[in-house]
């Protein structure tokens, strides 16, 4: 495929990551964060993994759990945290940081050149989020900073690690490893910390089964298959298009208001995300697509 085709097939993946708020917030019980984590990536995880039949092999486990961790695990449950002690806004702009982090990361751990229209397109992007979804209600909770600020940088580890760690199977077996992955982990957090779930209703297993067949296994199959095609810096700019995507579905399915300087902010954000393509495009593009070769278990 070309590659505006692959770039257009990874937005979608935080395109649908901004209905993320409206599932939770409309159709699932509140106060069972880890526990709806472990509901959302377990069962993606175990579905992909009996459609490939492709286990990760022994040497790969630890690389596997690392990336669950980061991808999932980590990065979930300090996004929680950051939801909870902060408002949607802010949390979501720390979030937007992602993008600055991997041109950071890249740059250690792949080699990627650092370019200045990149780290400007990012920064603008940023300021974009924030005039979304600021509002004068903003607070600064140190604890909700730093979770904000950690959830960001563990996303951002896990998209740069997932691109240097490139096993030779289908992007498909390799998304079905880390949602795995990453429900185990957060399987036992999930019994100690949380209670029971309650009955659920049909509204609940809707919701549970779009985050977890769309949220989870389409859209991380999307995002993994774009980070073995597309430069890290790059991808991480199209993470920008989930706060888009929420605010345009807040005002379209629940009737909020959107404000002119909101409207300029998901415009300035769209801007940048186009920029950061243009600018992360490497001069001399070899394909670098995994060949497909299942590796044994």
């Amino acid at each position: 495929m070309t590659r505006p085709t692959d770039i257009l097939l990874t937005a979608l993946a935080p395109a649908i990551w901004g209905s993320t708020y409206l599932v939770t917030t409309e159709a699932l019980p509140a106060g069972y964060p880890v526990t709806l984590a472990v509901l959302r990536a377990l069962p993606a995880g175990l579905l992909l993994l009996a459609v490939t039949r492709c286990l990760p092999p022994r040497a790969w486990l630890g690389r596997v759990f690392a990336l669950g961790a980061l991808n999932f695990a980590i990065f979930w449950t300090l996004l929680f945290v950051a939801a909870y002690r902060l408002p949607g806004g802010v949390a979501a702009t720390l979030g937007s940081l992602q993008a600055l982090i991997v041109i950071g990361l890249a740059r250690g751990v792949l080699g990627t050149p650092v370019r200045g229209m990149a780290v400007l397109a990012a920064l603008t992007g940023v300021a974009g989020v924030a005039l979304l979804l600021l509002g004068p209600e903003a607070a600064l909770d140190p604890i909700g900073i730093a979770a904000g600020i950690g959830g960001a940088a563990s996303m951002a580890a896990g998209t740069v690690l997932s691109r240097k760690w490139q096993p030779q199977v289908p992007a498909l077996s390799f998304t079905a490893w880390q949602l795995t992955a990453g429900g185990l982990i957060l399987l036992p957090v999930a019994l100690v910390l949380e209670p029971p779930l309650p009955p659920l209703d049909t509204a609940n297993l809707a919701g549970l089964a779009w985050l977890g067949l769309f949220g989870a296994a389409l859209t991380y199959w999307l995002w993994f298959r774009g980070v073995a095609r597309i430069e890290p810096g790059a991808v991480s700019m199209l993470g920008m298009m989930s706060p888009v995507t929420a605010v345009a579905i807040g005002w379209l399915w629940l009737g909020q208001a959107l404000s002119p300087l909101q409207a300029l902010g998901a415009v300035i954000v769209l801007g940048s995300v186009w920029v950061g393509q243009v600018t992360n495009r490497p001069r001399s593009r070899k394909a670098q697509v995994p060949s497909g070769r299942a590796l044994s278990a």
